[in-house]
């Protein structure tokens, strides 16, 4: 994920950018990654990185054929920004582009984004469950997007959004809490479930249509990368993406 000033953990909790990442093969069976920037691709559309940008302590993440899980996880902080932003994305992260990425594309030439997301969740831990959407005013396929909409599927441990939170909203069916702010690098604007979720299927255009209301984006900007992921402050092994897919249509 991206870096930031070390603040409390209520104003950043939304990093998800790190520094060019190590590519090591396509995953086939399962795969172990432990390398800090490590990555490999899954069922030849997504990629799947261990992305530890908070933390000199080892992770590793154990991909399989349509996600990953956590394996080891040996850091530990009690505020600030979290240890790691492991994920499975479509797109580009850092010039790291998911195989035949369709992304960047621009938000004028998007109908809809249909995309769906299982997670398993752990107790005895601090961490977020984030999906993560980038958006910029350029075709931008490496360093930090201008946009970050975050959408947090479950968050445990007292962990807050970047900024403040600004009101509630309903999309999907679901009722939000509304989260905006920036973090010294990019706005953020963050979707916190009510209740949590552990699986979904919806429309990806939906929050980014929000957003367009809420912000300076509009329909000249870009969707860069689509995201799945974890963000953990202590503990998080065997936190996983089940599955994750996406497509732009």
């Amino acid at each position: 994920m991206k870096l930031r000033n070390a603040l409390s953990a209520a104003l950043l909790a939304a990093a998800s950018v790190a520094a060019p990442m190590a590519v090591a093969p396509a995953a086939h069976a399962d795969t172990l990654i432990c390398d800090q920037y490590g990555s490999t691709t899954i069922g030849g559309r997504y990629v799947v990185m261990n992305n530890r940008w908070g933390s000199s302590a080892q992770q590793c993440i154990n991909v399989t054929g349509s996600g990953f899980r956590i394996q080891t996880q040996q850091g530990s902080t009690s505020g600030g920004a979290p240890l790691s932003y492991p994920a499975v994305y479509l797109g580009c992260h850092y010039s790291n582009c998911s195989p035949g990425s369709p992304l960047p594309r621009q938000l004028s030439r998007i109908g809809s984004v249909p995309s769906s997301i299982s997670y398993n969740y752990v107790g005895n831990s601090v961490f977020d469950a984030s999906y993560d959407i980038w958006m910029d005013p350029t075709a931008k396929t490496n360093g930090v997007n201008q946009m970050e909409l975050m959408i947090w599927f479950n968050r445990v441990g007292g962990v807050q959004p970047v900024g403040g939170r600004v009101g509630t909203t309903s999309i999907g069916g679901r009722g939000w809490e509304v989260w905006q702010g920036n973090n010294g690098g990019n706005d953020v604007v963050s979707y916190v479930a009510q209740s949590t979720i552990s699986g979904w299927s919806f429309n990806v255009m939906d929050f980014v249509n929000d957003v367009d209301n809420r912000t300076r984006v509009d329909r000249s900007w870009y969707l860069t990368s689509i995201q799945a992921g974890f963000e953990p402050w202590r503990g998080g092994v065997g936190l996983a993406v089940n599955s994750f897919s996406a497509s732009v249509n």
